[in-house]
């Protein structure tokens, strides 16, 4: 099982399996001498370009499933399922019960290529591991080993921490339940990256990192698309053992909630990620006091709620990592709906919480923002720049990056990531 559990999914034999069943699929679904079926096909497909223009329609538009369109590339993907549902009916009408077992696995090997490429796109399950969760679900709980002594000295300074001998390689993945004592929100478990200089018996004062996922989404995107582990074993390996402390934080309560990381009539997100869970951290983890050493970053959704929370809250979170964030938070793409729902139509009470309108109105010296988005992720790269000239304005040490033949999609943060790291690492002062 443990085999079957790291078989790639985005590369390798069942990538070309998938081609050659939708290959194969779409050559049987295609083929037919009636010249009637000449007719059938191309009608077939532009039957198929409406049905997905309509169904994106109703999530977008109508019952706001998502604030954004989806990326091109998803709906493309989608229309040739879409076309094998219709023609694999067509086929049904008159033929045998061969013909018809034929047409079904025909049209299951174009929809299995289909999902695998939109899931290539999107980059969030890499294994068949990642796809059942099976990874994600063998991370322990915190132990109290790993937990902050309630009577302990401050560990020594990162200039001052040499590394010892008998210290890890690696960094070590936990989960906790972070509970909202003021806020009464419900999240779900976070994820918690303890880099190798944590593990050892005089731990220094780490860096902290807060980290929000997707929407929809959860905290385990990060473990599994963003491949944060690997990522931060890296940063530590080239800073003798030291990375921040990662909290993989959930701002949503499920899968397909939207939160907005606001106080409003949803749900009171802001008080849980500015108050609960710091608070938590302070009382659990060994990491530095000082929040000049603290940041926040997410991507999409949670890019969005990370530039919340930096300009927010500047005094608990000096740097901010952005992977393609939106412009300002969004329930729905007709914004008047966002204002009606969140804030009962107030829309001077909704901007007053963005991240544009702040930077406006604030001087943000001695903040840092590392924006990233995918060069063919077009409207969330003129977000990216909008946002990088607001905070440059105000004060922010800014820097903006465009990853070349990136879209909305993991790949993007899995390439910004380092670059990121790096721009933290500078701003702390770490040792190499």
């Amino acid at each position: 099982m443990d085999f079957l559990s790291d078989v790639s999914l985005v590369d390798g034999p069942f990538l070309w399996f998938s081609i050659a069943c939708g290959a194969a699929g779409g050559a049987y679904l295609l083929w037919r001498r009636r010249r009637s079926w000449l007719l059938l096909v191309p009608g077939s497909l532009l039957l198929a370009v409406g049905v997905v223009a309509l169904i994106h329609w109703i999530l977008v538009d109508l019952l706001s499933t998502f604030s954004e369109n989806l990326p091109f590339q998803t709906l493309a993907w989608s229309v040739p399922a879409v076309a094998a549902l219709i023609l694999c009916a067509a086929r049904f009408r008159r033929n045998s019960v061969r013909g018809r077992s034929l047409s079904v696995m025909a049209m299951l090997g174009v929809v299995l290529l289909c999902v695998v490429q939109i899931n290539l796109y999107f980059g969030l399950n890499n294994t068949v591991s990642d796809l059942l969760g099976t990874a994600v679900a063998r991370i322990q709980p915190l132990e109290a080993g790993l937990k902050r002594s309630p009577n302990a000295k401050p560990g020594p300074a990162l200039s001052a921490w040499k590394a010892p001998g008998s210290m890890p390689r690696n960094g070590v993945l936990r989960r906790a339940d972070i509970p909202g004592k003021v806020s009464g929100f419900s999240a779900r478990e976070a994820y918690i990256y303890l880099p190798p200089a944590y593990q050892t018996a005089s731990r220094p004062s780490l860096p902290l990192l807060v980290l929000f996922a997707g929407q929809p989404g959860g905290p385990a995107d990060w473990l599994t698309g963003g491949q944060l582990r690997s990522l931060l074993d890296q940063f530590a390996e080239r800073h003798g053992g030291i990375a921040p402390v990662t909290v993989v934080v959930d701002p949503n309560g499920s899968t397909n909630a939207n939160t907005m990381c606001m106080d409003s009539n949803i749900a009171s997100v802001d008080t849980y990620l500015s108050q609960d869970v710091p608070a938590w951290i302070n009382e659990t983890l060994d990491v530095s006091k000082d929040h000049k050493l603290w940041a926040v970053g997410g991507f999409s959704f949670g890019g969005t709620c990370a530039m919340q929370m930096g300009t927010s809250h500047p005094d608990v979170f000096a740097s901010i990592l952005p992977f393609a964030a939106e412009r300002e938070p969004a329930l729905a793409k007709d914004r008047s709906k966002t204002i009606a729902d969140s804030f009962d139509g107030d829309v001077e009470a909704f901007e007053s919480k963005t991240p544009l309108v702040l930077m406006q109105q604030r001087d943000f010296g001695g903040s840092g923002v590392y924006l990233v988005a995918g060069e063919a992720d077009r409207e969330f790269t003129d977000y990216m720049r909008e946002l990088a000239d607001a905070a440059r304005k105000s004060g922010f040490q800014t820097e903006e990056h465009a990853i070349p033949q990136a879209g909305h999609s993991w790949d993007a943060v899995i390439r910004g990531m380092p670059g990121g790291l790096d721009f933290l690492a500078a701003r702390w002062e770490l040792p190499r």
